[in-house]
């Protein structure tokens, strides 16, 4: 859970507009982020690189007012861990809200993979359309 706190933490800065060495010491160099749907900030993305970059895409399509409220955690013996979040921003001035699970792996104290798991995909796109 420690772990999580330090990711969203440091997620809440950089979507703030402050810089990514916080989110590069959570993440692994080889991390790999999944985003379903068919949106402006859906795909896979490999590396620190790419994922700092779909990071920032968020960011500026939110314009800085992306916001994640981390809910209820489940963990078990392995190496997963699922967190239910749920986000706020304002893009083109209207207030969105949504829910999400993200699957995340760990491996040496950083998060090395996650699946973002929307619980209503059909909203999700329509707020990240782009």
């Amino acid at each position: 859970m420690e772990l999580l706190d330090r990711l969203h933490a440091a997620q809440a800065a950089f979507y703030a507009g402050e810089d990514d060495s916080a989110v590069r010491d959570v993440l692994t160099d080889d991390i790999d982020w999944h985003v379903p749907g068919d949106n402006a900030i859906a795909g896979d993305y490999h590396g620190i690189d790419e994922v700092l970059g779909y990071f920032a895409r968020r960011r500026d399509l939110a314009n800085n007012t992306f916001r994640m409220h981390p809910r209820d955690i489940l963990t078990g013996a392995g190496d997963h861990v699922a967190a239910l979040t749920d986000g706020t921003a304002t893009i083109d001035g209207v207030d969105h809200s949504w829910s999400t699970v993200g699957l995340y792996r760990i491996r040496d104290d950083r998060i090395s993979a996650c699946w973002l798991l929307p619980l209503d995909p059909q909203a999700f796109d329509a707020i990240w359309s782009g």
